[in-house]
């Protein structure tokens, strides 16, 4: 191939670019009206009863723990497999992070070692849980709430690579979508270039309780209300308060969308189904292609149904196999560098040994180009690259 193939890429339309021209003409290039309406567009394609567009993924974890009370001496637990802002939103507010391994056959957050985890420990100890829906594949959530209930916690939902994805409790027969707010307090989204929906940047918690939503809204606008009802107290030798009242409540953080990036959101969700739709395609085309193979992949559950942010193979000889695709021009990537191992969680004691899962999976993990636009060509180029190198 003459071009690089990434590993993932956004897909922008005529479309898109007409949505983001239209808000580029019109009076409001930031807290206008295309914010509501991309919360409530995406608020009823997640099936939840809230949405709260803002800054990026990161800032929508950091909020969510500001909303539920973390603070120093709050101690949570999140696995060691995941992008490091899924632990650093605890650091943020002086929190405490507590890592458990993964499951080998899922690459997600093991909850019998949270559960091993959890019993070291009294109760109270730990106030919540940061399960994360790596690579696309839905955590089960009914399992984790039944924990999460047992122990006093609370749980949020980092679904930044899972919209659309969702796995059906086989206990009642329900089926949970991917931060519908029906298990989690609160969950986050990612509209990063390389996620699902792209907007250059952003985010989105998404909850059904309609206190945490309230609070976010102010958290994102520096902690500041304008609204009557939610005033607290009188301003001092002002007994009638003009239009321009506001009341800084809490210290919070700028951390809005542009009405740019929530109409480019909007354009991208009203097709987000059918790039769902193609990665799923693209990765059963993986899956078969790699089935008896040197190469191990990960199959979801019957009940699953795999967002596919990622595709992720392990192979033995992984950075052999890395610097071999690049020189095809393949731009494979690692997903993730153990977080427990990065410099900084360090410096608090986790070192190599901790996690022995999650260090066996990252050091034959690869993630394989995954993307709606890329083509069949492009696909077969990649699994035939790979194939060659494993010896297939």
């Amino acid at each position: 191939m003459n071009q690089p193939i990434p590993y993932g890429r956004q897909h922008i339309t005529d479309e898109d670019i007409a949505a983001v021209a239209h808000v580029l003409r019109g009076p409001f290039l930031t807290q206008g009206p295309h914010i509501g309406a991309f919360e409530a567009a995406f608020a009823s394609y997640i099936g939840c009863k809230y949405a709260v567009a803002i800054a990026n993924g990161t800032a929508a974890l950091h909020l969510c723990c500001m909303a539920l009370g973390v603070k120093e001496g709050t101690r949570v637990i999140t696995t060691p497999i995941t992008f490091s802002a899924s632990a650093n939103c605890v650091r943020y507010c002086g929190g405490e992070v507590y890592f458990a391994d993964i499951d080998s056959e899922t690459a997600l957050l093991d909850i019998k070692a949270v559960r091993a985890l959890l019993e070291q420990h009294p109760k109270g100890f730990f106030s919540g849980i940061i399960p994360v829906d790596f690579a696309g594949y839905p955590v089960d959530l009914a399992a984790f709430r039944e924990l999460a209930d047992e122990y006093g916690l609370w749980l949020l939902e980092d679904a930044c690579h899972a919209p659309g994805g969702s796995i059906i409790d086989e206990t009642s027969n329900t089926e949970h979508r991917c931060g519908d707010g029906s298990l989690a307090e609160l969950a986050i989204f990612s509209f990063h270039p390389v996620k699902h929906i792209a907007a250059g940047e952003g985010g989105m918690i998404t909850t059904n309780d309609e206190a945490l939503y309230k609070h976010l809204l102010r958290l994102r606008t520096h902690g500041i209300t304008n609204k009557l009802n939610e005033f607290t107290q009188p301003y001092p030798g002002e007994p009638e308060r003009g239009g321009w009242y506001m009341e800084l409540q809490e210290l919070g953080y700028n951390y809005r969308l542009t009405d740019m990036q929530a109409a480019l959101g909007t354009s991208q969700l009203q097709r987000v189904d059918a790039m769902l739709a193609r990665r799923q395609e693209i990765a059963k085309r993986y899956d078969d292609a790699f089935a008896g193979t040197n190469v191990t992949i990960i199959v979801p559950l019957a009940n699953v149904h795999h967002a596919y942010h990622l595709y992720v193979i392990q192979v033995d000889d992984r950075k052999g196999l890395y610097d071999f695709l690049r020189t095809k021009n393949i731009m494979a990537q690692v997903h993730y560098i153990p977080v427990h191992l990065m410099p900084y969680y360090r410096e608090f004691g986790w070192k190599p040994g901790d996690f022995p899962n999650a260090e066996r999976y990252y050091a034959r993990c690869l993630s394989l180009p995954m993307f709606p636009t890329l083509t069949d060509e492009e696909q077969n180029y990649v699994i035939d690259s790979v194939k060659e190198f494993v010896g297939a």
